[in-house]
């Protein structure tokens, strides 16, 4: 089998800022698998935050032998960016050679759209609450926070979009003590769940805390092993496929986690259709489905996913699977 690695960039449609930083494009390795007359491709985006580079993932992929299977795949590489995109890459392949779709292959229902949250990037309050007024007629905003002035965000925010459900994204940015104090608020201004308040590595304090909004693992939830030091301190796990490393251990976290009673939610890094298409396998039936990477895109792969009233649609086959 041959494996290559190209490297592809995404302008954005505006610059897009969290707590711990700005870009302004997304840049992202696609994987492209053939056996000859059959191919298959991926993508990931290797991210910083678990110590990967586009060198680094490249380099993890190329040094894969000739000859593996999926399940060979799962300990040739750790979890994570590149295993994520060769395992995409391979249901995919899987799907051409037996002419059916991946969720067939994997024992699925056919999907339906789902309905996404949609990210307004960090920045001041008026200029958040634009944003919200501008996206206001969406079901479903999700807000990055995670800095000392949060509050006069988050109320702009419901101001400028009084109906939309809201979730909040810390990305690790809070102290057990300033989630404790913004608790009560985020009730009242009607938050729907919390991401990662506190840094994956002191969320001990979560332990016995009082939740009256959920809380959702995100940097602390990679894969099934994850699970067990997340109990009792959140009440939903975020999926994502770069941090699982593919499709095959995404849907079986997702499998282990509703079993253990956790919530679901399905979460993306910044990236094309061809990232989020496998996703939207994963996020069928999700409580929350944060599949947007493409809508903040200034130019999207061809054909892209298809995003309506209804949500985010799943990849026709010409896309991925």
């Amino acid at each position: 089998m041959n494996v290559s690695v190209t490297r592809d960039v995404f302008p954005l449609a505006q610059v897009f800022t969290i707590s711990r930083g700005s870009r302004t494009e997304a840049q992202v390795l696609t994987v492209h698998l053939s056996d000859g007359p059959t191919r298959g491709w991926g993508e990931c985006v290797p991210y910083a935050r678990y110590g990967e580079t586009l060198d680094s993932v490249q380099a993890q992929i190329e040094a894969l032998p000739e000859t593996f299977d999926r399940a060979a795949l799962q300990t040739l590489l750790p979890p994570g960016a590149g295993r994520n995109a060769v395992d995409c890459a391979l249901w995919d392949l899987e799907a051409k050679r037996a002419g059916k779709r991946v969720w067939d292959l994997a024992g699925l229902p056919a999907p339906g759209p789902e309905i996404t949250a949609y990210t307004l990037s960090l920045d001041t309050p008026d200029a958040m609450q634009a944003q919200a007024a501008k996206n206001a007629h969406r079901p479903l905003l999700k807000i990055k926070l995670g800095t000392p002035d949060d509050m006069p965000r988050l109320e702009a925010v419901r101001a400028g979009a009084p109906k939309a459900k809201i979730i909040v994204d810390a990305n690790e940015g809070w102290s057990a003590e300033v989630y404790a104090d913004l608790a009560p608020h985020l009730v009242r201004l009607g938050v729907a769940l919390v991401e990662q308040p506190l840094p994956a590595g002191e969320d001990e304090a979560l332990l016995g805390m009082d939740r009256p909004v959920p809380v959702c693992a995100d940097e602390s939830c990679h894969d099934r092993d994850s699970l067990p030091n997340l109990k009792g301190k959140y009440d939903v796990v975020n999926i994502k496929l770069d941090k699982t490393g593919g499709l095959t251990e995404a849907l079986a976290l997702r499998e282990a986690a509703l079993a253990a009673g956790f919530g679901i939610m399905v979460g993306c890094m910044v990236g094309s259709s061809l990232a989020m298409a496998p996703a939207v396998l994963v996020a069928q039936g999700a409580g929350v489905v944060d599949l947007d990477g493409p809508l903040l895109l200034a130019g999207d792969r061809n054909p892209p996913l298809d995003y309506d009233g209804a949500g985010v649609h799943p990849p026709v086959a010409e896309l991925w699977g």
